[in-house]
């Protein structure tokens, strides 16, 4: 006895040990990943009051009605569950039998319960894939459910252009719309399966339990349950934190990789390859770091876990089963046999560990909550972007100054300025053209323009000619005054490097209609065959097989290939105004007189941005800017030519 006493208390103090150490790692851990930083509510991923508001403005979007599809899997993998609980109790019973009938020696009853198991072995196995399609099945409706809900705010008007030129609040919306919208799914989905079966199996062999060993053994099992519950769940709470850190690492690092494919050719002329590879390394870093305090976090917390959640609760088990066979004054086994007490023992032991382990999993269901939150908080906060930017409000740092350091002392509101659709005019009234982030370019911009009057647009880099076409197309926010102009759809604008999509060489001239749209328009083949004349691209037709040739358009056309294809884009959509900006850099001089002449034959009046001296004849007014505040609109003369010249 005392060798065994001796023995126990050793265990006993190596448990105490591990636990001491554990707590310590977790301290440390904690300390080092988590010093210095704030504790703004808004920052936080854990589970409270706020994860629970933010869940439930989700599964609005995720089910969206009581009689729809995503309801009806619900429905089923409830139902499922509930088939699968009593499976479990039904093999419970006949696997105690079977081993009855084993020890008593009883061949009859050993091959009545077993070719019964067999018999029932195809429902079970039913149930459970059945359980597994439903799961599945909800993944990928609450996945479509949500891409759509995000994408159709993310493709609103230009919000996609919005979220990161105007905002800086998201860094990698790709990372969120694609991963973590999959990632939170699959992890609503677990949590609802892992939670409600244990839940259904509780319920169930309370009820069992309590007619065999009396209610305090039930009772003393949910009441170690709200113990361990809020112990672990107090310490799994930096977890959702550390998902947020972790998802926002690895957007960090899948846009350093995207951006090396998308400027492969410039790094190559520059031969950076090794700048480029040390900041891929120390992004990655940054990841492989916090991965490993994640790791070390999950290995500290979750020996925490298997001690609390596991092997206690199974400890907690046996004192619970044992309790009704050791007291000598039980009614129940007073007069019973031995084989009928070793009967009574298996089931309820049986039923009283099968519930200790529910228990335990819905303990460990808190750790997948934890995670969810950290989700749920991001997906909340695209939600929120999204909503600011399609109402016209974004966050950035306002900095406001003229030229290159004088501090202009004025407050610039976004979106105070009031913008008219009007056709056939543009006009500029006291705007003050600033960047989104402050930097004011003109104090007070103010002109007109009529369709037929053609404007050239010049002055040297950085003094704002893009930052104008941006207002005229309303990707920027006004800062005040009034602008007057047509309506989105009768503005166009043609780039210096033109944007070529994925599609038919068809796509490429009618972009961004579709083939539906061409037709509806009642424009033919032979016309945008014209158009393909009129830049002199007729020959791409048979070269690259016809209209509805599939090619990287990209790279299949040459640069000055791609400016001419925008042009004939141009002369299909046929709007009142479009800006030039250099687009027509890679034509030759001939090419361009052409085009500038059709455009006004066709009643296209054009906003060109360009240092060519031969486009000034095209063009009745200049807009110059000095890039110090200052701007000049007048009508073009022969010493305004001679002087541009």
């Amino acid at each position: 006895m005392a060798a065994i006493s001796k023995y126990l208390t050793a265990r006993n103090s190596s448990v105490a040990g591990a636990l001491v150490f554990t707590l310590y790692i977790l301290k440390q851990r904690l300390h080092v990943s988590y010093i210095g930083k704030t504790e703004d509510k808004k920052d936080q991923a854990v589970v409270d009051n706020v994860f629970i508001s933010r869940i439930c403005r989700v599964l609005k979007i995720l089910v969206p009605r009581v009689f729809c599809k995503e309801s009806g899997y619900l429905v089923l993998i409830a139902v499922m569950l509930v088939a699968r609980t009593y499976c479990d109790v039904w093999m419970i019973h006949n696997g105690t039998m079977i081993e009855s009938a084993i020890i008593g020696r009883s061949t009859r009853a050993f091959k009545s319960y077993l070719f019964s198991f067999i018999a029932v072995m195809p429902f079970i196995s039913l149930v459970n894939n059945v359980l597994k399609l439903g799961l599945n099945e909800l993944k990928l409706c609450f996945r479509v459910r949500l891409t759509q809900h995000l994408y159709s705010n993310y493709l609103k008007g230009f919000t996609y252009y919005k979220i990161g030129n105007l905002d800086n609040r998201i860094a990698n919306p790709d990372q969120l719309l694609t991963q973590d919208v999959e990632k939170f799914c699959n992890s609503v989905v677990d949590l609802y399966s892992n939670i409600s079966k244990p839940l259904l199996d509780i319920f169930l062999y309370l009820f069992k339990l309590t007619t065999t060993i009396g209610p305090l053994g039930p009772a003393g099992m949910l009441s170690y349950l709200v113990f361990s519950g809020l112990l672990l769940t107090r310490l799994r709470r930096p977890i959702g934190r550390m998902t947020v850190t972790e998802q926002k690492y690895e957007g960090e690092f899948r846009y350093v990789n995207s951006r090396l494919i998308t400027n492969s050719e410039e790094i190559a002329f520059y031969n950076g390859s090794r700048r480029e590879k040390r900041s891929i390394y120390e992004t990655f870093q940054k990841l492989v770091d916090h991965l490993n305090r994640f790791i070390y976090f999950r290995f500290s917390i979750g020996i925490i876990d298997s001690i609390v959640a596991k092997y206690i609760a199974l400890v907690v088990g046996y004192l619970v089963v044992s309790r009704p066979f050791l007291d000598l004054k039980n009614k129940r086994h007073l007069h019973s046999t031995h084989s009928e007490r070793l009967e009574d023992y298996y089931e309820s032991g049986r039923m009283l560990l099968s519930l200790a382990q529910a228990l335990g999993r819905i303990v460990l269901a808190g750790r997948e909550m934890t995670r969810l939150s950290g989700f749920t908080a991001r997906i909340t906060e695209i939600q929120e972007v999204l909503r600011e930017l399609n109402c016209g409000k974004y966050e950035r740092t306002m900095i406001s100054q003229i030229g290159k350091g004088l501090v202009e002392k004025m407050r610039l509101v976004p979106g105070s300025g009031e913008i008219v659709n009007a056709d056939n005019i543009i006009r500029f009234e006291h705007i003050p053209l600033a960047t989104p982030n402050g930097d004011l370019l003109i104090h007070d911009l103010s002109f007109e323009v009529s369709s037929g009057t053609n404007v050239l647009v010049c002055g040297p880099n950085g003094c704002g000619k893009s930052s104008l076409f941006r207002v005229l197309g309303e990707l920027w926010p006004l800062f005040g005054g009034r602008l007057t102009k047509p309506e989105r759809g009768k503005l166009f604008y043609v780039p210096q490097r033109p944007y070529m999509t994925i599609g038919s060489l068809r796509d490429q001239v009618i972009y961004p209609d579709t083939h539906e749209d061409q037709r509806r328009k009642g424009t033919s083949d032979k016309v945008l065959k014209e158009y393909l004349d009129n830049v002199q691209l007729g020959h791409i037709l048979d070269r690259e097989g016809g209209w509805d040739s599939i090619q990287d358009w990209m790279d299949v056309l040459s640069g000055g290939e791609k400016q001419r294809m925008a042009m004939a884009r141009l002369f299909y959509h046929k709007p009142q105004f479009a800006i030039l900006d250099e687009c027509t850099s890679a034509v030759s001089v001939d090419v361009e007189d052409y085009i500038y002449s059709h455009c006004r034959k066709v009643g296209i009046t054009l906003f060109t941005v360009s240092h060519r001296k031969s486009l000034w004849k095209h063009h009745e007014y200049y807009l110059h800017m000095d890039g110090r505040g200052n701007y000049e609109f007048k009508p073009i003369t022969k010493e305004t030519v001679e002087f541009g010249s």
